[in-house]
């Protein structure tokens, strides 16, 4: 049990990575049974989401079913064609942050504690801060991601993914107080591998089995291949999905280093990720476990840095 000084405010920067997201699960359990509980929290795009789940009471609902969602319950929110500017389901969304994230009328001021989440204005670039407001607007401000979520209109503007100006938002932490800031990169080495290239699957008129079932079937079967990559072809060009997906890769990579750079956290933890590709919401159990993880191997850094404080 790590105790810390006790006029310290502990702040918890909760960066963004779409799916690598579900590791913040395991690092805030993993603190808490450490005795490291946060008083500040500030979230980009899948960090705002945990992180209003947390402060709401939702995160053990939220962590039962995505531990428990396959393939097929992830696709059932993206869409064949695209609709109010992204492939997601806008309605399934929706009614998933109100089951698991905060119910409709929840607003960030009635959180237990300081929150905030960052967006990006769609027409200027600049940094959006939300600390005000209802909790599931904030929340899906700040999950924007260009081409799958709908943009979010907010007095005038029209706002989209916070991870696009700030993945790791430590500067938004110390703006609501906090004195020493424990931030999550989840970004950590994500271009320095090969990634599996989608497949396409070629059915020949003697094996196309006919019907308007049939033809269902294979739509969602290539549809499913787009989203999660199943093979190393390279001659193949690169499926929509895999295209939107690696581009948020490399500029995530490259925006999480300048902002670390001049806006260093006091403790940074980066959990082993790289594995799991930006769409790959199925792959939960493996994120949490290693959010759990990374915590263990980071107690005593977080405890001599801590104690100087």
């Amino acid at each position: 049990m790590i105790k810390l000084p006790e006029n310290l405010k502990l702040g918890l920067a909760l960066g963004s990575g779409s799916s690598r997201g579900w590791s913040h699960i395991g690092i805030i359990k993993a603190l808490a049974k450490h005795g490291v509980v946060p008083q500040v929290i500030a979230g980009s795009s899948i960090g705002a989401m945990i992180g209003a789940s947390y402060l709401a009471g939702n995160l053990d609902k939220l962590e039962d079913w995505v531990c428990s969602s396959t393939k097929m319950d992830v696709l059932r929110f993206f869409e064949l064609k695209p609709s109010h500017g992204g492939f997601v389901n806008v309605g399934r969304y929706h009614q998933f942050l109100t089951d698991f994230v905060a119910a409709e009328n929840v607003l960030v001021e009635d959180l237990p504690m300081p929150f905030a989440a960052v967006s990006t204005d769609m027409e200027t670039g600049r940094e959006m801060w939300f600390s005000k407001g209802s909790v599931i607007d904030t929340v899906r401000a700040s999950m924007a991601m260009p081409g799958l979520f709908p943009p979010v209109r907010f007095d005038s503007r029209w706002l989209v993914d916070g991870g696009l100006v700030d993945p790791v938002p430590v500067s938004i932490c110390r703006a609501l107080g906090a004195d020493l800031v424990i931030a999550i990169n989840l970004n950590d080495k994500i271009i320095s591998r090969r990634v599996p290239r989608p497949s396409i699957t070629i059915v020949t008129p003697t094996a196309a089995p006919v019907g308007v079932l049939a033809n269902i079937k294979q739509t969602a079967r290539e549809y499913s291949n787009s989203i999660f990559p199943s093979n190393d072809s390279e001659e193949d060009a690169p499926g929509l999905f895999y295209a939107i997906a690696n581009s948020i890769n490399i500029f995530q990579d490259r925006i999480t280093r300048s902002r670390l750079a001049g806006d260093p956290a006091d403790i940074l933890l980066t959990p082993h990720l790289a594995h799991i590709n930006l769409l790959d919401f199925h792959r939960a159990a493996e994120a949490i476990e290693e959010g759990e993880a990374v915590v263990e191997r980071s107690l005593a850094e977080i405890e001599r840095i801590a104690v100087q404080f």
